[in-house]
């Protein structure tokens, strides 16, 4: 079970890296929501998060010094990177959040104790970080997906299996547009 639950996070990690992968700096920092949602912001929220649940969810310290530990928090400030934070450190700093968050999974069983004080009961185990973390990975990369497609395009599952009709590019304008047109008589 542990195992299981282990790989449809990874699942998720893996489609998070592959929808920055490649894209250029404006367009990974570029707000396409009217709340500033943005490539780059998300993929720094989600290191954050897995250093909350798998971190101090899990009675463990973060071994490096957060992104700027001595400034003071602003609204939303996790959603973002700064002029100074580079794509390469922010992506780099989420594989490495992964890598440690993984050793602290797999030293542990699904039956270990996690305490997330912002919970509405607050003890909690691991297994239930786990289906958590899934799911706000997931959401993520469904947000990630739709912003990518908007940046440049791309779109689909993954590489290997993008998980969409095998049509042309015509076939889906068509398409989008007798949607749009449906959308329009209502």
């Amino acid at each position: 079970m542990k195992e299981t639950l282990h790989e449809y996070l990874r699942e998720q990690r893996n489609a998070v890296l592959w929808k920055v992968d490649g894209l250029p700096e404006r367009e990974l920092r570029l707000p396409r929501t009217p709340t500033g949602t943005n490539l780059l912001g998300i993929v720094k929220h989600l290191a954050g998060i897995e250093v909350e649940y798998f971190g101090a969810g899990l009675g463990r310290t973060w071994p490096e010094p957060w992104w700027d530990d001595a400034a003071p928090a602003e609204p939303n400030a996790d959603m973002w990177a700064t002029e100074e934070e580079t794509p390469e450190a922010i992506i780099q700093r989420y594989r490495r959040v992964v890598a440690w968050a993984d050793e602290g999974i797999a030293g542990r069983e699904l039956d270990a104790p996690a305490h997330v004080p912002w919970w509405r009961e607050p003890e909690t185990t691991l297994h239930r970080l786990l289906v958590h973390m899934t799911a706000e990975t997931a959401r993520h990369a469904g947000h990630l997906d739709i912003l990518r497609e908007q940046a440049d395009g791309q779109r689909g599952l993954l590489t290997a299996i993008p998980n969409l009709p095998d049509v042309d590019e015509a076939w889906w304008r068509a398409y989008v547009d007798r949607l749009r047109a449906i959308a329009e008589r209502s």
